[in-house]
């Protein structure tokens, strides 16, 4: 029997929660603290593929209880072989996916042309600014982001060291977040 897939939003999205092994045991909670209609995207590299299947079914089905579109990090096979709303990742990795919503993340204004040339719904550019998950590393900053978000041509999600203050200070329409949409003090 094949999986029937949900239809995709017409547009991405504003707000999104991206998994990962540091935010894993709080995603339910965190899934549930999100606005009807947001977006969830599932990563979790960490687990054998058994557990990551197993763990994917398991929060899209509490995502989508709420409302919310849910993405995968990986092939267009595979997300519709899980019913996966969309697919996530590199531009240079993505392929043709009609009927997926497909976000790619980027960083500099070639990888922003390599999203074009693929026909990306939207891009995750990142990092804004320090983040955990790339500690130490060289971020955007909010105007340097402002300036490549710019170039785009699909909508821009603001990613890394995201949270809802931030979003608000820099008005930051679209952003995505580990830790930022996990822990009490992301507000």
């Amino acid at each position: 029997m094949k999986n029937r897939q949900p239809p995709v939003a017409a547009r991405p999205p504003a707000l999104w929660l991206v998994s990962d092994a540091r935010n894993d045991a709080v995603l339910e909670r965190a899934i549930a603290g999100l606005p009807r209609g947001s977006g969830l995207i599932f990563r979790h590299y960490h687990l054998s593929p058994a557990a990551r299947r197993a763990r994917f079914d398991v929060l899209k089905h509490k995502a989508r209880k709420l409302g919310h579109v849910v993405v995968l990090a990986a092939d267009a096979r595979t997300a519709r072989l899980w019913g996966a709303d969309g697919i996530y990742g590199a531009p240079d990795r993505m392929r043709r996916a009609p009927g997926l919503l497909r976000l790619a993340t980027v960083h500099t204004l070639r990888e922003i042309a390599a999203a074009h040339s693929v026909d990306a719904d939207a891009v995750l550019l990142s990092p804004v600014f320090t983040t955990a998950s790339h500690p130490g590393a060289v971020f955007l900053g909010p105007v340097r982001w402002r300036l490549l978000a710019a170039r785009a041509r699909v909508p821009v999600i603001a990613l890394g060291g995201m949270t809802a203050h931030r979003a608000r200070a820099h008005r930051i329409a679209r952003w995505a977040a580990i830790d930022g949409l996990s822990t009490q003090s992301s507000g």
